[in-house]
Formats: C-alpha cells, sequence, structure tokens
C-alpha cells in the first residue's frame, strides 16, 4: 500500500463521508472510494460498515487508522529532516594520520566558520583503511597521503609534503649537518604499518636509492614514534609537520640523507561513481584554493 491509500483512507475518517473526502483531496468520490476498495482488498478486512447512507468504522478501519495517522506523520518527519539536511549539508571525511593530525582540523575549523550549519564527521586511519571505507560507501571522500589502488577511485593532489629524517639529540646523527645514505642501512628504524603512506614514501625512496632498512618497531600514530625516538630506541622518517614542535624544543633533532628527497603529496579521494553535493564540492574547492 502507498502512502496515497493511507492518506485517502484518513480524509475519509475524519469526514467520513467519500464525497467530503474527495473535495478535500481535489479527486474524484470513485478514486477515492476505488482507493478504500483496493485497502480493504489488500488487508483482506471490511473497514467501514455502510448503514443508511452513511460510514462507520469497522474494529479494523480502527486499528488501521491509528497506523496510517503513524505512517503520515512519520513521513512528514523524514521529508522534513531530508530537507534540513539538503539544506545544512552532511559530509563524512576519512584522513590518513598525518593529514588527521596536522591539516584537517585547520581545514574543518574553516569551513565550519562559512557553512555552521553543516555536520561533518571524521574518521583517521591508514591510507588503505580509508580506501576501503570510500568502496564501502561508509565515507564521502577521504584525505590521503597514500597512493590508492583501486580503479574506482578517484584522486586529486591538493598539498605538497615532506617526509624528514629524525633522531634523538643523543644519537650519532644529532652533530652531523648531513647524513650519508648508506649509513642509514646500520640503524633500527622506527615506521608506521603497512598500509600507511609514510611508510610507502619511506619504503620506495629508499628502494630507489638500493638501500636496505631494519625494521624494529612498527607503530600506527606519529605520537609513539617521535617518543621512541627521543628515547634513542631508533630513528625514523616522518613528516615534517608533525615533527615542527619536537625540533623547536630540542627534543629530536631533523636530519637530511644525501641525495635523497622524501617528498610526497596529500591528496583528496573519492569513488568514481559518488555523487558530490553542493556542499561536498565546496570543501573540495577550498582544498584547491
Amino acid at each position: 500500500m502507498t502512502l496515497r491509500h493511507f492518506k485517502i483512507f484518513v480524509s475519509v475518517c475524519d469526514t467520513m463521508n467519500m464525497t467530503s473526502a474527495a473535495e478535500q483531496l481535489f479527486m474524484s468520490q470513485s478514486a477515492v472510494s476505488q482507493a478504500i476498495a483496493e485497502l480493504e482488498k489488500h488487508y483482506d478486512v471490511k473497514l467501514f460498515e455502510r448503514l443508511s447512507r452513511k460510514l462507520y468504522l469497522t474494529q479494523a478501519g480502527q486499528k488501521l487508522l491509528s497506523y496510517a495517522r503513524y505512517i503520515i506523520r512519520m513521513n512528514e518527519v523524514v521529508e522534513n529532516d531530508m530537507k534540513t539536511l539538503h539544506q545544512n549539508g552532511f559530509i563524512r571525511i576519512g584522513a590518513s594520520v598525518t593529514v588527521g593530525a596536522h591539516v584537517l582540523p585547520g581545514l574543518v575549523s574553516d569551513f565550519k566558520k562559512m557553512n555552521p550549519q553543516t555536520n561533518v564527521e571524521v574518521i583517521e586511519d591508514n591510507t588503505a583503511n580509508i580506501e576501503n571505507l570510500i568502496l564501502q560507501d561508509k565515507i564521502d571522500m577521504g584525505l590521503v597521503e597514500g597512493e590508492t589502488s583501486s580503479p574506482d577511485i578517484l584522486c586529486r593532489a591538493f598539498m605538497d609534503d615532506e617526509l624528514v629524517l629524525i633522531c634523538s639529540s643523543n644519537h650519532r646523527f644529532a652533530a652531523r649537518t648531513v647524513i650519508e645514505p648508506k649509513e642509514l642501512e646500520k640503524e633500527d628504524f622506527i615506521i608506521r604499518e603497512k598500509g600507511s603512506g609514510t611508510r610507502k614514501t619511506f619504503e620506495d625512496k629508499m628502494n630507489e636509492n638500493h638501500l636496505s632498512w631494519r625494521v624494529t618497531w612498527t607503530c600506527n600514530n606519529a605520537d609513539t614514534i617521535k617518543m621512541a625516538v627521543s628515547e634513542g630506541l631508533g630513528i625514523s622518517v616522518i613528516s615534517k609537520r608533525a615533527v615542527v614542535n619536537e625540533v623547536a624544543s630540542g627534543l629530536l633533532c631533523q636530519k637530511y640523507a644525501q641525495g635523497i628527497s622524501f617528498k610526497r603529496q596529500f591528496k583528496v579521494i573519492y569513488h568514481k561513481n559518488k555523487y558530490l553535493t553542493g556542499i561536498i564540492n565546496q570543501f573540495i574547492g577550498m582544498l584547491n584554493d
């Protein structure tokens, strides 16, 4: 049964007259009678008793009236909520760890100032998991530093980033201006987990320069890496944005390996078949600006 059937039924119940209901609904009386007959046939019950040219609700009719009013009311709630959602907007954003910690908060803050009624929901994870969430339509877009693998994902660069070599202030590299690449092979590395864009950039650059590396600690967040490095447990390669405060305070030392540039780009990704609402396009446009 359709919402139309229930609206006709309620109107007949309110007037207890087919003709009056038809006038209220700007319909023919025959169309109203047909709708009621279809309801009775569908539920296999009698909704009205017709006595002396008057209508009386049966017990089944009284029961259905309660449901019909509820269904109509809930439809109005859905309509209002959907209209409000369309007007105010809603965005689900996935962010890889580096972007989520050092770029996205400022972006969302600026966006919310322009769109205070828009709801923004954020999930932070590594690039591979953000990609999977997009493929499952659990988020609308992702802001990531890593590479995607699915042909269904569209990708646009929006910001440059650079990874730097970090060590503790007591490490043998601390007093050096430049590090010879071959010396990296002698060190213990503390790096991000598989699926992380930071790890992928690190591994790709090391392979390009024909360097091996030894991993002694794998972490899924930058804070643990920075703490472990500061304690002298190894060295790491991490986004320059992530260690600004620690380098300024002297807790960590930022170094460069001669001839190796760990540069990359932050990217916005989304499904190629994703319908981009006006508010999503506005957010993407802000990234490009």
